[in-house]
C-alpha cells in the first residue's frame, strides 16, 4: 500500500485501508427525549448513533446505580468563562483516570505503549461528533499538520508535551482508526497529558474547522461570515475545545452548549451521538439538559443552601458548611463533604529568588525554613490516598515544636529581640515578613491568621498583603515578594506515572523558586540558573523520572523527590485534610456520598462521571 509522507518538519505518515464495522456489544434502548426525532427521520436510531463498541460504564459512583434518562439540573457559576466547567464535568478524554487514579482508555477503544517512546492509539469504530460526522484519525491529522505545525496558529510549534529534547514525534496514521506517535527517547508526559483536567487535545473537528482555515477556505469567504481581520484570528477564537464557548463547534462531550456567550444562563443539551452507555443499553448521559446560571460568586453559597442549585460543586468553601447544613433542613438539599485534593488549604512559599539579600539568605537557609515549619502544625505534601505517600512526608519538620523552632532561629543569629518580642535581623531591623497573597477567601485568611499567631510565639512577625493575581505573579517572579501564600500542592494524589514537575524548580509558577523555573521554561533566555545543590538534585531526579521506562525506577525517583522536599521544607503548609462541601438537590441521584474533589486529577466532579447522575421522579 502506498504511503504518504509529510516531511516539512511535521513527521506524519498516512495509510488508509477500509474499515470493517464491528457488531454492537449491547442491545440499545432509545432515549425517550430523542424518540420523536428518530421517528421523524431527523435523527438516526440509537444503535446507528453510538460507536460499534461503545464505552460501557459498568460501575457507578453513587449508591443509586443505573438510572433513567431525562430531566435537567441547574448549577450556579460566577462568570461566562465557566462554560469550560462542562469540559471538566464531562471528562471526555482519550484516556481518563478512574476513581482509583488508574489510567484507562475512554474515547479511545484502546492504546498501547512501547518502551515509553511509542504510543499507538485506537479509536472506536463508528464514533461520531455531536453533529453526526465521523470522528476519525483525519481529526488528528488535521490538528497535527494544520494547527500544531501551522506557523500562523502555533508560532512556537507543538506543545512542550509533544517534544523530547526539543524534537517532535513521528506521527503515523495507520488507518481511519489507528494513529501512532513515536520518539527516539521516552516521553513520560504524553499519556498523562491526555487525562488532565485541561488536556492536551490531539484532535479537532476537522470538517468544521476547515471552513475557518486559510488552507482549506479562502480568507475572503471566512471574513464574509465572521468578524475579524485575518482568518487565523477567527480560527483561534472559534477553536474552543477546552473553553467550550462556541455553539457551532461539534463536541464529544456528554452535553453540547446551545447558548452563545455572553449570557446569564447557559443551556447544555445532551449529545445524541455520545459514546458512553450503561450496562442496560441506555445511552448516556441520563440528563437531557444541564444549565449554568451566572450569579455573583459571593451569593452562590446562600442560593445553593436555599435549593436554587440542583447540584453545586464549585464556589463553596468549608466556611460555608454551617450555613449550608442549617439551610438544608428547610430546603431539603443534601450537603456532602468530600476530601479536598490539596497538599494544604494554603501554603507559605519563602522566595529563594528574593531580591532582598537579607531575606534571600534567610529563605535559603534550611534551618530558617525548618523553624517556620515547626512553628505550625502541618506540612504541604501529597495526601495519604496517593500510593506514593509515606507518613514522614507529612510530619518531617512539621511537628508543632516551638522550643526546637526557637533553637533553630537562635542558631541562625536571630537570637536578639526587640521590646515587642520580635526577633531582630542581622541588620538590626525587626524580623517582619510581608506575606503576599491573592485571595481574601475566609478559609484561606483564617489559615494564614493561624500561622501568624504561631510564628509570633517564636518571634517572627508577619503582615498579610492581598493583591490582584496579576500583581501577585509579577512581584513573585521579579523577586520583589520575599514570601507568598497560595494554595498547597495540586499534585496531591500522584501515582508513579504522574509528572513530579510541581516538586522541582522547572516552572515559573513554582512560587518558591520562580526565577529558576523561568530559566528552564525559557530555555535559559530569562530568569536565573539554579545555584542550589538541593535544587540541582531535584532537577536530576526529575530527569531520572523522565528517562525511565520502568515503574520501579519511576517510583524510586518520586520517593527521592518527595523526601528532598520534606527534608528541605521548600514550602510550609498550614491546614490539610480539609473537606469540600457540595450540595445536591432532593431529586438528584448517583452523586457519591464520599469523594475526592480536586482540579487535577479529577476535574472536580468529573472523576465520578456526571453523565451517570440522574433525576428521580
Amino acid at each position: 500500500m502506498k504511503r504518504r509522507d509529510f516531511t516539512a518538519g511535521v513527521g506524519l505518515t498516512f495509510l488508509a485501508p477500509a474499515i470493517a464495522r464491528a457488531a454492537p456489544t449491547v442491545k440499545m434502548q432509545e432515549t425517550p427525549s430523542l424518540a420523536e426525532q428518530v421517528k421523524a427521520g431527523s435523527l438516526p436510531p440509537v444503535d446507528k448513533r453510538i460507536p460499534d463498541a461503545p464505552s460501557i460504564v459498568k460501575h457507578f459512583s453513587g449508591a443509586d446505580g443505573a438510572g433513567r434518562p431525562g430531566g435537567q439540573v441547574n448549577m450556579l457559576v460566577a462568570n461566562t468563562r465557566d462554560t469550560r466547567l462542562m469540559t471538566l464535568y464531562s471528562n471526555a478524554r482519550l484516556i481518563v483516570y478512574d476513581d482509583q487514579f488508574k489510567l484507562q482508555a475512554d474515547i479511545l477503544e484502546s492504546y498501547e505503549a512501547k518502551d515509553g517512546r511509542e504510543f499507538t492509539l485506537k479509536l472506536r469504530a463508528g464514533h461520531k461528533w455531536s453533529d453526526g460526522k465521523p470522528f476519525t484519525t483525519e481529526d488528528f491529522r488535521f490538528f497535527w499538520e494544520d494547527v500544531a505545525n501551522n506557523s500562523e496558529l502555533s508560532p512556537s510549534g507543538p506543545s512542550v508535551e509533544l517534544l523530547v529534547d526539543g524534537k517532535p514525534p513521528k506521527v503515523e496514521i495507520v488507518d481511519e482508526r489507528t494513529i501512532r506517535y513515536s520518539w527516539d527517547k521516552p516521553n513520560p508526559y504524553f499519556i498523562e497529558s491526555q487525562a488532565r483536567a485541561a488536556p492536551l487535545f490531539l484532535f479537532r473537528p476537522a470538517h468544521y474547522l476547515k471552513t475557518l482555515h486559510g488552507k482549506y477556505t479562502p480568507e475572503e469567504e471566512i471574513l464574509k461570515v465572521h468578524k475579524g481581520s485575518r482568518w487565523a484570528n477567527i480560527f483561534r477564537r472559534q477553536d474552543a475545545m477546552y473553553g467550550n464557548s462556541n455553539v457551532d463547534m461539534p463536541t464529544l462531550n456528554a452535553w453540547k452548549l446551545m447558548t452563545p456567550p455572553p449570557s446569564q444562563r447557559f443551556v447544555f443539551e445532551r449529545n445524541p451521538y455520545y459514546y458512553r452507555v450503561d450496562e442496560k443499553g441506555v445511552q448516556l448521559p441520563y440528563l437531557d439538559k444541564v444549565t449554568f446560571t451566572v450569579v455573583a460568586a459571593n451569593l452562590i453559597p446562600a442560593k445553593a443552601g436555599l435549593g436554587e442549585s440542583d447540584l453545586q460543586p464549585r464556589y463553596l468553601g468549608l466556611s460555608d458548611y454551617t450555613f449550608l447544613r442549617d439551610a438544608a433542613k428547610k430546603s431539603g438539599v443534601k450537603v456532602l463533604l468530600w476530601e479536598k485534593g490539596s497538599g494544604s488549604e494554603v501554603a507559605f512559599y519563602p522566595n529563594l529568588n528574593a531580591n532582598d539579600e537579607t531575606w534571600k539568605k534567610l529563605n535559603r537557609d534550611v534551618r530558617f525554613r525548618r523553624a517556620l515549619g515547626m512553628a505550625k502544625p502541618s506540612a504541604n505534601t501529597i495526601m495519604p490516598r496517593s500510593p506514593l505517600f509515606k507518613p514522614e512526608y507529612g510530619t518531617k519538620w512539621a511537628t508543632h515544636d516551638v522550643k526546637t523552632a526557637e533553637k533553630l532561629l537562635d542558631e541562625l543569629g536571630l537570637d536578639k529581640k526587640g521590646s515587642d518580642g520580635v526577633r531582630l535581623l542581622p541588620n538590626g531591623q525587626p524580623a517582619l515578613i510581608v506575606v503576599e497573597h491573592t485571595s481574601e477567601k475566609a478559609d484561606e485568611v483564617d489559615a494564614m491568621t493561624l500561622v501568624r499567631d504561631h510564628w509570633k510565639k517564636v518571634g517572627i512577625r508577619i503582615e498579610l498583603k492581598p493583591q490582584t493575581a496579576e500583581n501577585f505573579r509579577l512581584r513573585t517572579s521579579s523577586g520583589e515578594a520575599i514570601m507568598t501564600a497560595y494554595a498547597g500542592v495540586t499534585t496531591a494524589a500522584p501515582t508513579g506515572d504522574t509528572s513530579p514537575k510541581e516538586f522541582a524548580p522547572v516552572m515559573l509558577g513554582g512560587l518558591q523558586w520562580p526565577k529558576w523555573g523561568l530559566f528552564i521554561e525559557s530555555k535559559g533566555k530569562q530568569g536565573e540558573a539554579c545555584d542550589s545543590e538541593e535544587g540541582k538534585k531535584l532537577l536530576e531526579l526529575l530527569h531520572q523520572w523522565e528517562r525511565s521506562t520502568d515503574d520501579a525506577e519511576r517510583r524510586r525517583a518520586w520517593d527521592e523527590i518527595l523526601a528532598v522536599n520534606a527534608e528541605q521544607v521548600f514550602s510550609i503548609g498550614t491546614v490539610n485534610a480539609v473537606r469540600q462541601p457540595l450540595t445536591v438537590g432532593k431529586k438528584v441521584r448517583n452523586v457519591p456520598e464520599k469523594g475526592y474533589w480536586a482540579w487535577d486529577p479529577g476535574g472536580y466532579i468529573g472523576l465520578y462521571k456526571p453523565d451517570t447522575f440522574w433525576i428521580s421522579p
